[in-house]
């Protein structure tokens, strides 16, 4: 039996800092109370290669600003990026790599005993990335995307959504965020234990 798949609930224009974006939210039944979200650049050309980030949510980084990652940073910069070239940005609800908020601050506090991001997941029992992103690829499908840009600088990303025959990955657009004195172990963890694309 194939798993119930989220739909589209609700749809409506939003102006922001970016620019004003179509915001979709979807999910399995409209008395979900987070939902993913989808922003979109209405002057979006879906008849060609479409920009896309998918985003996970990151409270402190997207919400606070918090200098411990820099998932507030490369939010900004996609939003911005696809204010000014077309696509989307889909937002999806899966904090703290797919562990929850508590979790992570649970995390955090392992972190600041000397373990890196990845080591403190796996003390509190979980993977080192526990993300999915099925959802991402039922939302594409839905929206009739089948090739895109990704905004990203994680390669476990594109393996994910390339899994999918109808989508293609034809490029990625890096994200060059400066590190932060902060957040540069994190960083570090990120590019040599998950191979992302930094410099």
């Amino acid at each position: 039996m194939k798993n119930k798949q989220v739909t589209k609930q609700a749809q409506v224009p939003i102006p922001t800092q970016h620019g004003t974006f179509q915001t979709i939210a979807y999910a399995l039944d409209d008395q979900e109370r987070m939902p993913h979200i989808v922003l979109i650049n209405p002057e979006t050309d879906f008849s060609t290669k479409v920009n896309v980030r998918v985003h996970s949510e990151c409270m402190t980084g997207d919400v606070f600003g918090s200098y411990r990652c820099e998932c507030g940073e490369q939010l900004d910069m996609s939003l911005d990026y696809i204010s000014k070239s077309g696509g989307l940005v889909i937002y999806l609800r899966q904090e703290g790599r797919g562990i929850g908020l508590i979790n992570k601050l649970h995390a955090y506090t392992k972190q600041d005993q000397g373990y890196d991001t990845a080591e403190a997941n796996k003390v509190l029992g979980f993977g080192y990335d526990d993300r999915t992103y099925e959802d991402a690829i039922t939302i594409l499908n839905d929206l009739e995307i089948k090739d895109i840009n990704l905004i990203t600088n994680n390669p476990d990303k594109i393996k994910s959504l390339d899994v999918d025959p109808e989508i293609t990955v034809h490029k990625r657009i890096d994200l060059d965020i400066k590190a932060r004195k902060e957040n540069i172990g994190y960083l570090r963890t990120k590019k040599d234990k998950f191979g992302h694309f930094l410099k």
